[in-house]
């Protein structure tokens, strides 16, 4: 019998983690598989070989058999990409495990995000709020929120372990160029102050709202997010900058990602948003705007260098899609927008 993409749950130093089975192929003497592993940082077994027999695998870890076909397992959606990242879906992981494990490791997250103009008075009290419910529960947390009127950053009640900075930014006349700037200052805040405080970094537009748990399961070395308009389309239909003379140029990639998520460990994140922005400033001096601007960017250098772990669109969507089987929590969604009167030109 073949089986795929179902998850096991290995003893791993005492510890249960649970590793995905990408094909699998069962007889009543034995179990042959492969496990999504091979170079990934956020895997357990990096430098193992791509497939195992059961019984030589046991000698190693025990594996829980009796969880076969347990709830790791979802077979309608695609849960591992060609170089053997894990997609993160409700359904495939044990919260308390990634709680106890990031504990562990003395994992503590960086939360950036910007507030300028009118998305101060509009966006940012609902975010920080929401995000206190559920954002890296039980794990140190540190807010960075960039604005341009620190004086109106509402005071919230924080929890335990977490702690709020404000730091002045300009505001910019186009939005886009608000956008795109935040790379540079993400990157500089990581070199001055990050790197020191936190172990991880992720990255947040304002207007959303936390409204279900958004966890350590989320955490890794490189995380991309799947945009909830595109994840189902094919590539032909992606939005890519299309523009050779731009440095966000792609002809294909691998998935469409949204930037308004994005994260990974303090290196990482700042490696990130350093070629974006070296990409912005070189396409500037040739007079040439990508696309989506800090999108387009962040999408060629996730083509060039693949995440380790990418977060479904049940970590950023929006509700106006509507109904989706596939889609079983909303974990932070689209506020309303109003790019109307809200973004200056």
């Amino acid at each position: 019998m073949l089986l795929q993409n179902l998850y096991l749950p290995f003893r791993i130093n005492g510890a249960f983690q649970n590793v995905q089975v990408t094909h699998a192929s069962t007889s009543s003497k034995s179990l042959a598989f492969e496990v999504c592993t091979d170079n990934n940082p956020d895997s357990p077994f990096p430098l193992w070989p791509r497939r195992h027999n059961i019984h030589e695998f046991q000698k190693q870890s025990e594996i829980a058999l009796p969880f076969w076909g347990w709830q790791w397992s979802r077979h309608d959606v695609q849960t591992c990409t060609s170089w053997r990242a894990p997609i993160i879906w409700e359904g495939m992981f044990d919260p308390h495990h990634y709680d106890q494990k990031h504990k562990e490791e003395g994992s503590s997250v960086a939360l950036t995000v910007f507030a300028v103009g009118s998305y101060m008075e509009v966006y940012l009290e609902t975010f920080l709020k929401s995000s206190e419910h559920y954002f890296m529960l039980g794990l140190p947390v540190s807010y960075y929120v960039f604005t341009d009127t620190p004086e109106k950053v509402p005071n919230i009640e924080l929890g335990p372990q977490r702690r709020l900075k404000v730091i002045k930014v300009e505001k910019y006349t186009r939005w886009q160029d608000i956008s795109m700037m935040r790379m540079k200052i993400i990157s500089d805040t990581i070199e001055s102050d990050i790197r020191h405080r936190c172990t991880h970094v992720f990255c947040f537009d304002v207007d959303q709202v936390f409204t279900w748990r958004f966890g350590p399961e989320a955490l890794g070395d490189s995380v991309a997010l799947l945009h909830s308009y595109y994840y189902r389309l094919p590539k032909k239909l992606f939005t890519y900058d299309r523009n050779p003379k731009s440095k966000a140029y792609m002809e294909t990639g691998d998935f469409y990602y949204h930037a308004a998520v994005f994260g990974g460990t303090w290196k990482s994140v700042k490696a990130l948003t350093d070629a974006c922005y070296k990409g912005i400033m070189e396409d500037k001096e040739n007079n040439v705007e990508a696309l989506w601007h800090d999108e387009s960017h962040l999408n060629k250098y996730f083509w060039l260098h693949k995440p380790s772990r990418i977060l479904s669109p049940e970590y950023c969507w929006d509700t106006i899609i509507g109904y989706r089987r596939d889609i079983k929590v909303f974990r932070l969604i689209w506020a309303p927008k109003h790019y109307i009167t809200l973004r200056t030109s």
